[in-house]
């Protein structure tokens, strides 16, 4: 490229070589799968605290459950504190009542997924201030339970989520693993709507059995429950009744909302396949070539051609673009328009200093 500005030669460092890569790649399509990663501890990233690498614990399950450990521990003292506090004002809460314990952890739990059945309520300006506290913090909670334990329970079944689907068929593994990353979503709704149903099959049946209710009325209770609508005239009234509840209502409200979260996340996913196609299948014009022609030289290379594409379909925005070339910037100490060794290693005794 000739020289036309200071700028010219950053343009070139981030067109040229990445115009020659691209072309090389292609004419070396079977050396690209033996690309070399890179290194483990350059590429882990660093924790909040900027110490060094976050601990990898093996594997990327061995985080999630470090994970899963910590939304657990919550919850045990959000139920332990509520338990507590509720049993300590058990004198002001009016209902029908079983076992004062059981109550207290039943009530808490009715509070923090918003059922509100009225079998049980504050009698007192203190409880009732106490419930409008434990509402908020549980509502948080469950949005917490949401992001974290649902990833984890949909990606352990995924791939045996699609065994059986296809369970005629002998997909090689990756063909399986291109399935699973393609159709992620769509797994993910087919296994909330099958936990949720399961869960009130399971709901419908022990107040039937248990609750005395008859079917129709057991299944308008499980309804009220999990959509946490809670008319309270139909609810747990008996001490094994509510003992089942305070597991089977926790993991109804959190199943329903995980299948309304995936449908949105399906529908969306939906819209942006489809801008996907429109911008791969649509021909390009003259006007295109002027917009991804980022240096103005008349010639659109393969790195502005990607840029430009990668734009259309939301994938980046300029915003990114021009973060990711500031630090480019930042990196390339002698001004050449490139990176090389002698531009890396004072970034990083600088960055170590630090």
């Amino acid at each position: 490229m000739a020289s036309n500005g200071a700028k010219q030669p950053l343009l070139s460092g981030l067109v040229d070589p990445a115009s020659q890569i691209i072309n090389e790649c292609h004419r070396n399509r079977r050396r690209i799968r033996h690309v070399k990663s890179p290194p483990l501890a350059e590429s882990v990233p660093s924790d909040t605290s900027g110490n060094g690498p976050i601990p990898c614990c093996g594997s990327f399950w061995g985080g999630l459950h470090q994970s899963l450990k910590k939304v657990a521990l919550l919850l045990a003292v959000y139920l332990g504190l509520g338990t507590i506090c509720f049993y300590a004002v058990r004198d002001d809460i009016k209902g029908k009542k079983t076992n004062p314990i059981l109550d207290s952890v039943y009530f808490c739990i009715v509070t923090m997924t918003t059922v509100g059945y009225g079998d049980l309520v504050p009698n007192s300006a203190l409880v009732k201030l106490l419930a409008c506290v434990f509402v908020f913090v549980g509502m948080a909670l469950v949005g917490l339970i949401l992001s974290k334990a649902a990833d984890y329970l949909v990606d352990k079944q995924e791939i045996l989520l699609i065994k059986a689907l296809h369970k005629h068929e002998k997909p090689g593994p990756a063909a399986s693993l291109k399935e699973i990353e393609t159709s992620k979503v769509k797994y993910k709704c087919y296994l909330a709507l099958a936990i949720l149903s399961v869960l009130m099959l399971v709901g419908t049946v022990f107040l039937y059995m248990v609750e005395d209710l008859n079917i129709i009325d057991a299944f308008y209770c499980v309804c009220c429950t999990i959509t946490t609508l809670g008319y309270g005239d139909k609810s747990f009234s008996t001490g094994g009744g509510r003992l089942f509840a305070l597991f089977w209502m926790l993991t109804g409200t959190i199943g329903l909302g995980l299948l309304f979260l995936y449908i949105a996340e399906l529908f969306t996913e939906s819209r942006q396949r489809t801008l996907v196609h429109w911008v791969l299948t649509r021909k390009t014009t003259n006007l295109d070539l002027e917009a991804a022609d980022i240096d103005d030289d008349g010639v659109v290379g393969a790195a502005e051609f990607i840029l430009y594409k990668l734009k259309e379909m939301g994938k980046i925005s300029q915003e990114d673009i021009a973060l990711v070339m500031e630090e480019f910037e930042d990196l390339d100490v002698d001004q050449s328009g490139t990176l090389s060794d002698s531009d890396i290693t004072p970034a990083q005794s600088t960055q170590m200093k630090k």
